[in-house]
């Protein structure tokens, strides 16, 4: 599959032109599983290689609307993987704790190892989505010169969005693969599935008031993302835009991405040193000698 369509580097991205739904995502539910399935392998043995080495790690990020398809993305992807060099971390609204470190300070605290694979489901870039819809969070967090909802400015997201360029920058130097998604679902599909959590007995449970609240700000936050994908799509750590309305679909096209992203990673075993070779030789007749 071709994802160089979905693929942002600069300041093109237009959120009214992104496609929620692929035009040719009518294939067979049955081939787009297996094409997944075959996906899903070459990223677990890819992790081996990256445990037994520990050289890079890989960071995914997710970022969507609510109801856009996250959880689920993560299980089927990631379906599989070593649970030892696999980590998800969420991230949800700041608590007192963390309003008193800088708002970077949480997030380092769950990067992955290098050589494992992390997962953030949200992420940073929460700080400059629901932070810029709901400026009153910046507020309380106690900043110097932020005083008002009136401080919480273009001037100021500006400066976090270049906090964000250089901190991936600096985890890129420092051997880690960063791969931004997000999920890009419409109103009409979010708006069905948060009837099914309704109308569904056991989807009930996902459910939250709060979602509905959050709706109201909808053209808010397409602005938001918007501006914060082109202010942080480099050609280093570039932003990938999913169509998610359909779920199976939006799968294929991520697995593809982090398949291809992974593999061009010169991963490899340790090679084994002369020393070594000739140890597990002599540990290997000890262990014979011992059914003599």
């Amino acid at each position: 599959m071709k994802t160089k369509k979905y693929r942002y580097t600069g300041k093109d991205f237009d959120i009214n032109k992104a496609p929620t739904k692929v035009k040719d995502s009518a294939d067979e539910l049955k081939k787009i599983k297996k094409r997944i399935k075959k996906n899903v392998k070459s990223i677990k043995d890819a992790q081996k290689m990256m445990y037994a080495r520990r050289h890079y790690g890989v960071l995914v990020v997710f970022q969507a609307m609510d109801a856009a398809g996250k959880d689920s993305m993560i299980s089927h992807t990631f379906a599989g993987v070593n649970p030892v060099g696999f980590k998800v971390a969420n991230f949800k609204q700041p608590t007192g704790r963390e309003l008193r470190h800088d708002y970077l300070w949480r997030i380092t605290r769950e990067l992955p190892m290098r050589g494992d694979i992390g997962i953030f489901n949200r992420s940073y870039y929460e700080d400059v989505l629901v932070s810029r819809v709901h400026p009153e969070i910046v507020v309380n967090a106690n900043l110097p010169g932020i005083d008002s909802i009136d401080d919480v400015n273009n001037k100021f997201f500006d400066s976090r969005y270049e906090d964000i360029r250089q901190y991936e920058d600096y985890l890129t130097r420092n051997g880690y693969l960063i791969v931004k998604f997000f999920l890009h679902v419409s109103k009409e599909e979010q708006k069905k599935r948060f009837l099914a959590r309704i109308d569904t007995p056991e989807k009930n449970w996902k459910f939250s008031a709060a979602d509905i609240r959050e709706r109201q700000y909808w053209d808010d936050y397409q602005k938001a993302y918007e501006k914060a994908i082109n202010a942080t799509a480099t050609k280093k750590n570039p932003w990938y835009v999913i169509p998610s309305d359909d779920k199976w679909y939006s799968r294929l096209i991520v697995s593809d991405i982090l398949t291809k992203k992974i593999n061009s990673l010169p991963l490899a075993y340790p090679e084994v040193s002369p020393e070594q070779e000739m140890g597990l030789k002599q540990a290997r007749q000890e262990l014979m000698d011992e059914s003599k």
